[in-house]
């Protein structure tokens, strides 16, 4: 994976700001969806987490939320598994 190709950085409410590594994405009911981890390498393992895209369209910056809700997760790993079969990515919930 290329990851500086396909990295993101978040700012958090009190300014810092986090990079992610975007695994894989996709749209749902009009939403965006990234899979990301925070580890930077391949071979490194990570966390993985799904960001939700609030932002309006006419909106220059994304304005991403972490899916917390478990039902929900356990609708999107579902999905993104499917997405990355083949590829070298462990999803666990």
């Amino acid at each position: 994976m290329n990851s500086e190709e396909k990295k993101i950085t978040l700012t958090t409410d009190n300014g810092e700001t986090v990079d992610f590594y975007v695994l894989e994405e996709t749209r749902i009911n009009g939403r965006n969806y990234l899979l990301v981890t925070d580890a930077a390498d391949e071979d490194d393992e990570g966390e993985c987490y799904i960001l939700k895209d609030l932002s309006k369209q006419e909106e220059a910056l994304a304005l991403y939320e972490f899916v917390e809700d478990d039902n929900e997760i356990d609708y999107l790993f579902k999905i993104f598994s499917e997405l990355l079969d083949g590829a070298d990515v462990d999803i666990e919930v």
